[in-house]
């Protein structure tokens, strides 16, 4: 760095200290801590200036420090730098581009698959929910944000992007590569369990899935069906919208969940009796892999007390993000919403607790068993075969709630 660049940064620190001083001395802002937040930012950046043992890339060092400072936020929120940005709009104006099929977000401080689209490319290539990315693209995910891991997972269909994969119970990474592919919608899954009772698995919640929902609820009824099973395991992908579409075919009233932020004026979303299609007992089956609109969804159905929620706890990611550019034309992925339960925890921070808990095998629990809080299991084994799967007899989620949809006490709505 040559010494105009060094006195400039020097200079602009200090015109930082001085605006801040000028702005309290004037009142501008009553948050005392915002201006000593920046003054130790600014003091912090002159000693790596002034006295690091090397020469420092202040650039880096500026873009490590915003980075650090979305992720202390919440795994969600994430800094794009110019590059990143102009490449991130580059591919998300593209109708063309690939994806793997893996749904993220960031936990033990790498990228980590919370769940894996059915026959894609990521499934193809072995991987599962659980998996940590310790690389992408030969760079290590220990700095990296959510929004940098998919916008290097995207590109032209057909092109290769290799992963460092740490598969549960292990210490090294694998090298993998996974093939990015134009993905369609995954189709909507319905078993008949028993004579009386149709399963729904739902690998997404897509634009319409409320539509095909309903519809095979009318038929179900047609055909003698009394029970239903949401089978939410592995679902991370589809909006809200969609969410609180389907719950409003079950649920006759009461608050299915509340939005709210800082920024964003508060929501309450109802229940609308008009919508009802199924008043018969319904179960909701998740786990750690529940993400996102997944879990509003089983959330609105526990919130009003519709059905029983079995399996484990959801991961926790039901938020709303905005894209902010910045003048320099880097950009933030913040998150200003977060959904909450109708006891006022946040689903991003708690995740959604089930009624009754239930591990999805003997094999998951072992993989969890090290001493670390993992809050994924696998929804289904390693060794199962690519492309949706039915539900099985062996399952002991599925089993339990059976047991709860036959008991006596249970009612319709």
């Amino acid at each position: 760095m040559n010494r105009f660049t060094r006195y400039a940064i020097i200079a602009v620190s200090v015109l930082i200290i001085g605006w801040v001083g000028f702005g309290k001395v004037l009142g501008r802002s009553a948050n005392d801590n915002t201006y000593k937040s920046l003054i130790v930012y600014s003091e912090v950046l002159q000693k790596i200036q002034q006295d690091y043992v090397d020469e420092p890339d202040m650039h880096l060092v500026t873009a490590g420090s915003l980075h650090g400072l979305l992720e202390s936020l919440d795994s969600e929120s994430s800094y794009l730098t110019p590059r990143e940005y102009t490449e991130y709009k580059q591919k998300s104006s593209s109708t063309a581009i690939g994806e793997t099929g893996l749904n993220l977000s960031k936990r033990f401080g790498y990228i980590i698959v919370t769940s894996v689209l059915p026959d894609t490319s990521a499934e193809k290539a072995g991987l599962h929910s659980g998996d940590i990315l310790e690389s992408i693209a030969g760079f290590t995910t220990r700095e990296m944000s959510v929004g940098q891991a998919k916008n290097l997972l995207a590109g032209q269909p057909g092109t290769g992007v290799k992963v460092g994969v740490i598969r549960r119970g292990k210490t090294d990474p694998e090298e993998v590569e996974v093939v990015r592919e134009k993905l369609s919608t995954p189709r909507l899954i319905a078993q008949r369990v028993d004579n009386e009772t149709l399963a729904l698995r739902f690998p997404t919640l897509d634009p319409g899935r409320a539509d095909e929902v309903r519809t095979r609820l009318m038929d179900a009824q047609k055909q003698g069906v009394n029970r239903v099973i949401l089978d939410l395991r592995e679902c991370g992908r589809g909006p809200v919208s969609e969410a609180i579409a389907i719950a409003r075919l079950f649920v006759p009233s009461g608050q299915l969940v509340a939005l709210r932020g800082q920024t964003v004026p508060a929501q309450i979303f109802s229940a609308d009796a008009s919508k009802v299609v199924w008043k018969g007992p319904v179960s909701i089956l998740m786990d750690g892999t529940t993400t996102g609109a997944a879990e509003v969804l089983a959330a609105s159905l526990a919130n009003t007390k519709r059905g029983d929620l079995v399996g484990d706890r959801t991961f926790g990611l039901a938020s709303e993000q905005k894209l902010i550019p910045l003048d320099d034309g880097a950009a933030l992925f913040l998150t200003v919403a977060n959904y909450y339960n109708a006891d006022g925890k946040s689903i991003l921070e708690e995740g959604v607790t089930p009624t009754e808990v239930v591990r999805a095998s003997a094999a998951a629990a072992d993989d969890s068993d090290d001493g670390e809080d993992v809050t994924i299991t696998p929804g289904t084994p390693k060794d199962s075969t690519i492309g949706p799967r039915p539900l099985s007899s062996d399952d002991p989620v599925l089993r339990k709630a059976l047991e709860l949809l036959k008991s006596p006490v249970k009612k319709a709505a």
